[in-house]
Protein backbone atom coordinates (compact mmCIF):
# COMPACT_ATOMS: atom_id res chain seq x y z
CA UNK A 1 0.00 0.00 0.00
CA UNK A 2 1.00 3.60 -0.95
CA UNK A 3 0.50 6.57 1.26
CA UNK A 4 -0.58 9.59 -1.28
CA UNK A 5 1.05 12.46 -2.38
CA UNK A 6 4.63 13.19 -1.11
CA UNK A 7 4.26 14.45 2.27
CA UNK A 8 1.76 11.67 3.86
CA UNK A 9 4.17 11.31 6.68
CA UNK A 10 2.80 14.31 8.27
CA UNK A 11 -0.30 12.69 8.81
CA UNK A 12 1.01 9.95 10.86
CA UNK A 13 0.09 9.11 14.74
CA UNK A 14 3.86 11.07 15.82
CA UNK A 15 1.97 14.05 14.00
CA UNK A 16 5.49 15.70 12.95
CA UNK A 17 5.60 17.87 16.43
CA UNK A 18 8.27 16.43 17.96
CA UNK A 19 10.47 14.61 15.22
CA UNK A 20 13.05 17.20 14.90
CA UNK A 21 13.88 17.63 18.56
CA UNK A 22 14.05 13.79 18.53
CA UNK A 23 16.08 13.74 15.96
CA UNK A 24 18.50 15.99 17.64
CA UNK A 25 18.29 13.51 20.74
CA UNK A 26 19.28 10.50 18.63
CA UNK A 27 22.20 12.50 17.37
CA UNK A 28 23.05 13.68 20.57
CA UNK A 29 23.34 9.88 21.67
CA UNK A 30 25.39 8.76 18.67
CA UNK A 31 27.82 11.41 19.05
CA UNK A 32 28.23 10.74 22.92
CA UNK A 33 28.91 7.44 22.00
CA UNK A 34 30.93 8.47 19.35
CA UNK A 35 33.66 10.09 20.73
CA UNK A 36 34.90 7.82 23.89
CA UNK A 37 35.53 5.23 21.16
CA UNK A 38 38.22 7.93 19.75
CA UNK A 39 39.52 9.71 22.49
CA UNK A 40 38.80 8.24 25.92
CA UNK A 41 39.45 4.50 24.45
CA UNK A 42 43.35 4.39 23.97
CA UNK A 43 43.70 5.83 27.44
CA UNK A 44 41.20 3.49 28.95
CA UNK A 45 42.44 0.57 27.53
CA UNK A 46 46.34 1.07 28.26
CA UNK A 47 45.97 2.83 31.65
CA UNK A 48 43.23 0.94 33.43
CA UNK A 49 43.41 -2.74 31.27
CA UNK A 50 47.21 -2.72 30.99
CA UNK A 51 47.25 -3.46 27.47
CA UNK A 52 50.76 -2.34 25.82
CA UNK A 53 50.18 0.09 23.07
CA UNK A 54 51.57 -2.34 20.45
CA UNK A 55 49.01 -4.96 20.79
CA UNK A 56 46.03 -1.95 21.24
CA UNK A 57 47.34 -0.46 18.10
CA UNK A 58 46.84 -4.20 16.38
CA UNK A 59 43.04 -4.42 18.11
CA UNK A 60 41.93 -0.61 17.11
CA UNK A 61 43.53 -1.26 13.33
CA UNK A 62 41.21 -4.54 13.16
CA UNK A 63 38.28 -3.03 14.27
CA UNK A 64 38.36 -0.10 12.03
CA UNK A 65 38.86 -2.69 9.18
CA UNK A 66 36.03 -4.03 9.94
CA UNK A 67 34.00 -0.64 10.71
CA UNK A 68 35.29 0.34 7.38
CA UNK A 69 34.25 -2.26 5.25
CA UNK A 70 30.46 -3.16 6.87
CA UNK A 71 29.35 0.63 6.32
CA UNK A 72 28.03 -0.29 2.63
CA UNK A 73 26.42 -3.75 3.91
CA UNK A 74 24.58 -2.05 6.70
CA UNK A 75 23.35 0.65 4.02
CA UNK A 76 22.19 -2.35 1.82
CA UNK A 77 20.63 -3.74 4.76
CA UNK A 78 18.53 -1.10 5.42
CA UNK A 79 17.47 -0.58 2.07
CA UNK A 80 16.35 -4.01 1.46
CA UNK A 81 13.86 -4.12 4.48
CA UNK A 82 12.91 -0.14 5.04
CA UNK A 83 10.01 -1.69 7.05
CA UNK A 84 11.95 -2.54 9.70
CA UNK A 85 13.13 0.61 10.43
CA UNK A 86 12.14 0.80 13.67
CA UNK A 87 14.04 -2.55 14.44
CA UNK A 88 17.33 -0.80 13.04
CA UNK A 89 16.60 2.38 15.27
CA UNK A 90 15.80 0.41 18.45
CA UNK A 91 18.28 -2.08 17.91
CA UNK A 92 21.31 0.64 17.30
CA UNK A 93 20.54 2.05 20.72
CA UNK A 94 19.89 -1.10 22.65
CA UNK A 95 23.69 -2.42 21.29
CA UNK A 96 25.10 1.11 22.36
CA UNK A 97 23.41 0.57 25.93
CA UNK A 98 24.81 -2.53 26.39
CA UNK A 99 27.98 -2.49 24.71
CA UNK A 100 29.14 1.11 26.84
CA UNK A 101 28.63 -0.54 30.47
CA UNK A 102 30.27 -3.64 29.42
CA UNK A 103 33.35 -2.19 27.83
CA UNK A 104 33.99 1.01 31.09
CA UNK A 105 33.57 -2.02 33.69
CA UNK A 106 36.13 -4.46 31.74
CA UNK A 107 39.23 -5.55 34.20
CA UNK A 108 42.74 -6.30 33.66
CA UNK A 109 42.90 -10.27 33.17
CA UNK A 110 44.02 -12.66 30.96
CA UNK A 111 41.09 -12.59 28.54
CA UNK A 112 40.78 -8.91 28.48
CA UNK A 113 41.72 -8.51 24.85
CA UNK A 114 39.39 -10.62 23.64
CA UNK A 115 36.84 -8.83 25.75
CA UNK A 116 37.75 -5.59 24.53
CA UNK A 117 37.62 -6.88 20.89
CA UNK A 118 33.87 -8.32 21.09
CA UNK A 119 33.08 -4.52 23.12
CA UNK A 120 34.31 -2.80 20.33
CA UNK A 121 32.75 -5.48 17.37
CA UNK A 122 29.30 -4.50 19.05
CA UNK A 123 29.88 -0.70 19.73
CA UNK A 124 31.00 -0.25 16.20
CA UNK A 125 28.39 -1.90 14.68
CA UNK A 126 25.26 -0.33 16.38
CA UNK A 127 27.01 3.48 15.67
CA UNK A 128 27.63 2.38 12.23
CA UNK A 129 23.79 1.18 11.92
CA UNK A 130 22.04 4.03 14.13
CA UNK A 131 24.15 6.94 12.15
CA UNK A 132 23.86 5.65 8.74
CA UNK A 133 19.81 5.38 9.07
CA UNK A 134 19.30 8.85 10.87
CA UNK A 135 21.29 10.13 8.03
CA UNK A 136 19.54 8.35 5.16
CA UNK A 137 16.11 8.60 6.75
CA UNK A 138 16.71 12.68 6.03
CA UNK A 139 13.94 12.89 3.34
CA UNK A 140 11.24 11.13 5.12
CA UNK A 141 12.20 12.87 8.57
CA UNK A 142 11.25 16.21 7.12
CA UNK A 143 7.99 17.70 7.55
CA UNK A 144 7.68 18.82 4.07
CA UNK A 145 9.22 18.59 0.82
CA UNK A 146 12.01 20.48 -0.32
CA UNK A 147 15.86 21.45 0.03
CA UNK A 148 15.03 24.25 2.64
CA UNK A 149 13.20 21.10 4.92
CA UNK A 150 16.25 19.12 4.57
CA UNK A 151 19.02 21.26 5.32
CA UNK A 152 16.16 22.34 8.72
CA UNK A 153 16.52 18.29 9.54
CA UNK A 154 20.42 18.70 8.94
CA UNK A 155 20.45 21.47 11.35
CA UNK A 156 18.50 19.78 14.31
CA UNK A 157 20.60 16.72 13.85
CA UNK A 158 23.68 18.56 13.84
CA UNK A 159 23.09 20.87 16.65
CA UNK A 160 22.57 17.47 18.56
CA UNK A 161 25.62 16.28 17.64
CA UNK A 162 27.91 18.63 18.65
CA UNK A 163 26.14 19.11 22.15
CA UNK A 164 26.41 15.07 22.28
CA UNK A 165 29.98 15.92 21.43
CA UNK A 166 30.64 18.43 24.29
CA UNK A 167 28.47 16.47 26.77
CA UNK A 168 30.91 12.64 26.23
CA UNK A 169 34.17 15.21 26.24
CA UNK A 170 33.46 16.51 30.02
CA UNK A 171 31.83 13.82 31.23
CA UNK A 172 34.39 11.78 32.60
CA UNK A 173 35.80 14.23 33.92
CA UNK A 174 32.50 15.61 36.10
CA UNK A 175 31.75 12.30 37.53
CA UNK A 176 35.29 11.75 39.16
CA UNK A 177 34.13 15.48 41.28
CA UNK A 178 31.60 13.85 41.70
CA UNK A 179 33.66 10.94 43.49
CA UNK A 180 33.50 8.56 40.98
CA UNK A 181 36.40 5.69 41.05
CA UNK A 182 38.87 4.31 38.10
CA UNK A 183 39.20 7.47 36.21
CA UNK A 184 35.50 7.80 35.82
CA UNK A 185 35.25 5.69 33.46
CA UNK A 186 33.03 2.50 35.08
CA UNK A 187 30.37 5.82 35.88
CA UNK A 188 30.86 6.94 32.56
CA UNK A 189 29.73 3.36 30.63
CA UNK A 190 26.65 3.20 32.54
CA UNK A 191 25.92 6.85 31.92
CA UNK A 192 26.31 6.02 28.20
CA UNK A 193 23.84 2.91 28.62
CA UNK A 194 21.48 4.81 30.25
CA UNK A 195 21.46 8.03 27.88
CA UNK A 196 21.26 4.81 24.98
CA UNK A 197 17.95 3.51 26.39
CA UNK A 198 15.87 6.56 27.31
CA UNK A 199 17.01 7.76 23.53
CA UNK A 200 15.55 4.29 22.07
CA UNK A 201 12.88 4.35 23.55
CA UNK A 202 11.56 8.00 23.20
CA UNK A 203 12.63 8.33 19.62
CA UNK A 204 10.52 5.19 18.55
CA UNK A 205 7.97 7.58 16.84
CA UNK A 206 10.41 9.48 13.89
CA UNK A 207 11.42 5.37 12.85
CA UNK A 208 7.59 4.93 12.51
CA UNK A 209 7.26 7.85 9.72
CA UNK A 210 7.19 5.74 6.43
CA UNK A 211 10.52 5.28 4.76
CA UNK A 212 10.43 6.88 0.80
CA UNK A 213 10.97 3.89 -1.95
CA UNK A 214 13.41 4.51 -4.37
CA UNK A 215 15.68 3.44 -7.20
CA UNK A 216 18.12 0.84 -6.10
CA UNK A 217 21.62 2.83 -6.17
CA UNK A 218 24.30 3.02 -8.74
CA UNK A 219 27.30 4.14 -9.75
CA UNK A 220 25.83 5.44 -12.68
CA UNK A 221 22.64 7.24 -10.63
CA UNK A 222 25.63 8.98 -8.71
CA UNK A 223 27.19 10.17 -11.22
CA UNK A 224 23.98 11.54 -12.51
CA UNK A 225 22.45 13.03 -9.40
CA UNK A 226 25.73 14.59 -8.59
CA UNK A 227 26.32 13.14 -5.52
CA UNK A 228 28.93 11.31 -7.12
CA UNK A 229 31.12 14.66 -6.45
CA UNK A 230 30.11 15.17 -2.98
CA UNK A 231 31.62 11.54 -2.58
CA UNK A 232 34.59 13.22 -3.80
CA UNK A 233 34.26 16.46 -1.83
CA UNK A 234 33.38 15.13 1.17
CA UNK A 235 36.88 13.02 0.89
CA UNK A 236 39.20 15.29 0.10
CA UNK A 237 37.47 18.32 2.82
CA UNK A 238 37.43 15.31 5.51
CA UNK A 239 40.96 14.46 5.23
CA UNK A 240 42.26 18.20 6.96
CA UNK A 241 39.67 17.34 9.62
CA UNK A 242 41.09 13.59 10.39
CA UNK A 243 44.74 15.16 10.31
CA UNK A 244 44.49 17.94 12.65
CA UNK A 245 41.87 15.61 14.72
CA UNK A 246 45.34 13.14 15.04
CA UNK A 247 47.43 15.46 16.33
CA UNK A 248 45.58 18.02 18.06
CA UNK A 249 46.81 16.77 21.55
CA UNK A 250 50.44 17.15 20.08
CA UNK A 251 50.50 20.43 18.61
CA UNK A 252 48.90 22.01 21.54
CA UNK A 253 50.89 20.36 23.84
CA UNK A 254 54.49 20.10 22.59
CA UNK A 255 54.10 22.87 19.57
CA UNK A 256 52.39 25.53 21.27
CA UNK A 257 53.78 24.29 25.28
CA UNK A 258 50.07 24.71 26.47
CA UNK A 259 50.17 21.45 28.76
CA UNK A 260 46.96 20.76 30.24
CA UNK A 261 45.01 23.34 27.82
CA UNK A 262 43.58 20.82 25.01
CA UNK A 263 40.72 19.71 26.68
CA UNK A 264 39.03 23.37 26.98
CA UNK A 265 39.87 24.20 23.27
CA UNK A 266 38.57 21.43 22.00
CA UNK A 267 35.36 21.97 23.62
CA UNK A 268 35.79 25.87 22.47
CA UNK A 269 36.24 24.25 19.15
CA UNK A 270 32.63 22.50 19.03
CA UNK A 271 31.31 25.30 20.82
CA UNK A 272 32.27 27.29 17.98
CA UNK A 273 30.16 24.77 15.64
CA UNK A 274 27.50 24.33 17.45
CA UNK A 275 26.57 28.03 17.69
CA UNK A 276 27.02 28.52 14.00
CA UNK A 277 25.21 26.21 12.59
CA UNK A 278 21.92 27.82 12.77
CA UNK A 279 23.55 31.05 11.37
CA UNK A 280 24.60 28.68 8.73
CA UNK A 281 21.37 27.11 8.15
CA UNK A 282 19.43 30.47 7.62
CA UNK A 283 22.24 31.75 5.08
CA UNK A 284 22.13 28.60 3.45
CA UNK A 285 18.11 28.51 2.96
CA UNK A 286 18.85 32.50 1.61
CA UNK A 287 22.19 32.02 -0.62
CA UNK A 288 22.67 28.06 -1.57
CA UNK A 289 23.98 25.94 0.10
CA UNK A 290 26.88 25.66 -2.49
CA UNK A 291 27.77 29.05 -1.80
CA UNK A 292 27.45 28.92 1.67
CA UNK A 293 30.22 26.44 1.92
CA UNK A 294 32.13 28.53 -0.74
CA UNK A 295 32.35 31.59 1.60
CA UNK A 296 32.64 29.40 5.07
CA UNK A 297 35.87 27.31 3.58
CA UNK A 298 38.34 30.34 3.59
CA UNK A 299 37.57 30.14 7.15
CA UNK A 300 39.37 27.16 7.63
CA UNK A 301 42.30 27.94 5.34
CA UNK A 302 42.86 31.46 7.24
CA UNK A 303 42.41 29.16 10.95
CA UNK A 304 45.14 26.64 9.16
CA UNK A 305 47.34 29.43 8.09
CA UNK A 306 47.18 31.17 11.41
CA UNK A 307 47.99 27.99 13.35
CA UNK A 308 50.99 27.71 11.24
CA UNK A 309 52.48 31.21 12.58
CA UNK A 310 52.07 30.44 16.33
CA UNK A 311 54.47 30.63 18.87
CA UNK A 312 54.59 28.37 22.09
CA UNK A 313 52.29 29.92 24.64
CA UNK A 314 50.10 32.00 22.18
CA UNK A 315 46.78 30.46 24.04
CA UNK A 316 44.48 33.07 23.57
CA UNK A 317 45.33 34.00 19.79
CA UNK A 318 44.59 29.94 19.19
CA UNK A 319 41.20 29.69 21.06
CA UNK A 320 40.36 32.44 18.21
CA UNK A 321 41.39 29.86 15.86
CA UNK A 322 39.67 27.34 17.59
CA UNK A 323 36.30 29.20 17.67
CA UNK A 324 36.80 30.54 13.87
CA UNK A 325 37.67 26.80 12.85
CA UNK A 326 34.95 25.53 14.52
CA UNK A 327 32.50 27.70 12.90
CA UNK A 328 33.98 26.67 9.72
CA UNK A 329 33.71 23.11 10.52
CA UNK A 330 29.93 23.87 11.45
CA UNK A 331 28.83 25.11 7.89
CA UNK A 332 30.85 21.40 6.42
CA UNK A 333 29.40 19.17 8.64
CA UNK A 334 25.86 20.44 7.77
CA UNK A 335 25.78 21.52 4.40
CA UNK A 336 27.75 18.18 3.10
CA UNK A 337 25.52 15.94 4.01
CA UNK A 338 22.10 18.02 3.54
CA UNK A 339 23.44 18.22 -0.20
CA UNK A 340 24.01 14.66 -0.23
CA UNK A 341 20.74 14.05 0.86
CA UNK A 342 19.39 16.48 -1.83
CA UNK A 343 21.07 15.16 -4.64
CA UNK A 344 19.33 11.67 -3.51
CA UNK A 345 16.09 12.29 -2.91
CA UNK A 346 16.08 14.91 -6.16
CA UNK A 347 17.21 11.56 -8.45
CA UNK A 348 15.05 9.18 -6.09
CA UNK A 349 17.50 7.02 -5.22
CA UNK A 350 17.71 5.09 -1.91
CA UNK A 351 19.97 7.00 0.67
CA UNK A 352 21.37 4.23 2.71
CA UNK A 353 23.63 2.70 0.81
CA UNK A 354 24.96 5.64 -0.40
CA UNK A 355 25.21 7.04 3.46
CA UNK A 356 26.67 3.63 3.98
CA UNK A 357 29.26 4.55 1.25
CA UNK A 358 29.87 8.38 2.57
CA UNK A 359 30.85 7.00 5.83
CA UNK A 360 32.88 4.39 4.55
CA UNK A 361 34.52 7.40 2.63
CA UNK A 362 35.06 9.62 5.80
CA UNK A 363 36.58 6.83 8.05
CA UNK A 364 38.86 6.00 5.08
CA UNK A 365 39.84 9.65 5.41
CA UNK A 366 40.88 8.71 9.07
CA UNK A 367 42.50 5.74 8.14
CA UNK A 368 44.62 7.66 5.53
CA UNK A 369 45.18 10.37 7.82
CA UNK A 370 46.88 8.10 10.29
CA UNK A 371 48.52 6.54 7.72
CA UNK A 372 50.44 9.78 6.63
CA UNK A 373 51.06 11.64 9.35
CA UNK A 374 52.33 9.14 12.23
CA UNK A 375 55.23 7.57 10.12
CA UNK A 376 56.19 11.37 8.68
CA UNK A 377 56.38 12.63 12.44
CA UNK A 378 58.73 9.54 13.28
CA UNK A 379 61.06 9.79 10.45
CA UNK A 380 61.77 13.81 11.83
CA UNK A 381 62.48 11.67 15.22
CA UNK A 382 59.15 13.25 17.22
CA UNK A 383 58.42 11.86 20.36
CA UNK A 384 55.38 12.99 21.92
CA UNK A 385 55.41 15.07 25.47
CA UNK A 386 58.98 15.06 25.07
CA UNK A 387 61.82 17.88 24.60
CA UNK A 388 61.92 17.80 20.49
CA UNK A 389 64.45 19.73 17.93
CA UNK A 390 63.61 22.15 15.81
CA UNK A 391 63.12 19.81 12.92
CA UNK A 392 60.64 17.76 14.59
CA UNK A 393 58.62 20.54 15.78
CA UNK A 394 58.74 21.96 11.86
CA UNK A 395 57.12 18.73 10.83
CA UNK A 396 54.46 18.58 13.05
CA UNK A 397 53.43 22.34 12.24
CA UNK A 398 53.94 21.20 8.77
CA UNK A 399 51.56 18.19 9.01
CA UNK A 400 48.95 20.23 11.23
CA UNK A 401 48.30 23.36 9.71
CA UNK A 402 50.21 23.47 6.08
CA UNK A 403 48.96 20.43 4.40
CA UNK A 404 45.37 20.91 5.78
CA UNK A 405 45.47 23.87 4.18
CA UNK A 406 46.64 23.05 0.98
CA UNK A 407 43.99 20.60 0.91
CA UNK A 408 41.12 22.44 2.34
CA UNK A 409 42.15 24.97 -1.07
CA UNK A 410 41.86 21.97 -3.16
CA UNK A 411 38.30 21.26 -0.74
CA UNK A 412 37.26 25.11 -2.28
CA UNK A 413 37.89 24.48 -5.53
CA UNK A 414 36.01 21.79 -5.81
CA UNK A 415 33.42 23.24 -3.78
CA UNK A 416 33.02 25.65 -6.43
CA UNK A 417 33.11 23.33 -9.15
CA UNK A 418 30.22 21.75 -8.03
CA UNK A 419 26.79 22.53 -10.64
CA UNK A 420 24.86 24.96 -9.09
CA UNK A 421 22.03 23.24 -9.20
CA UNK A 422 23.74 20.95 -6.42
CA UNK A 423 23.71 23.35 -4.38
CA UNK A 424 20.33 25.25 -4.58
CA UNK A 425 18.05 25.68 -1.92
CA UNK A 426 15.29 26.16 -4.76
CA UNK A 427 14.81 25.18 -8.48
CA UNK A 428 11.56 26.12 -9.65
CA UNK A 429 9.63 22.99 -10.92
CA UNK A 430 12.11 20.57 -8.95
CA UNK A 431 10.33 20.66 -4.68
CA UNK A 432 11.95 17.63 -4.49
CA UNK A 433 9.07 15.30 -4.36
CA UNK A 434 10.40 11.73 -3.92
CA UNK A 435 8.95 8.42 -5.26
CA UNK A 436 5.30 7.34 -3.49
CA UNK A 437 6.25 6.16 0.47
CA UNK A 438 6.18 1.92 1.40
CA UNK A 439 3.82 2.18 3.87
Amino acid sequence: MEHEGPHAAEAHPDGGAMTYPLVSLYALMLAAAGLPLYIHLPQFASVQLGINLAALGVILLVVRLFDLVQDPVIGWIIDRWPRAQGIFGLAAALGLAAGFPLLFGLERGDQVVMQLVACLLLLYTSYSLGSILLYSRSASLARRPGPAELVTVATYREVGSLAGVVLAAIAPSVLVALGASAAGYPAFGIALGLLAVATGILSRPIWRRPAPAGRALSSAGLAESGALRLLVLGLVNGLPLAITSTLFLFFVEDRLALAGAAGPLLILFFLGAGLSIPVWSRVARAIGARTTLGIAMPLAILSFAGSALLQPGDLWLFAAICLVSGAALGAETLLLPAMFSIALARSGLQASLAFGIWALAGKLGLSVAAFIVMPMLAWQGYVPNQPNDAAALAMLTFLYAVLPCGLKVLGTVLVWRLPREVGAMRREGDPIRPPPRRA
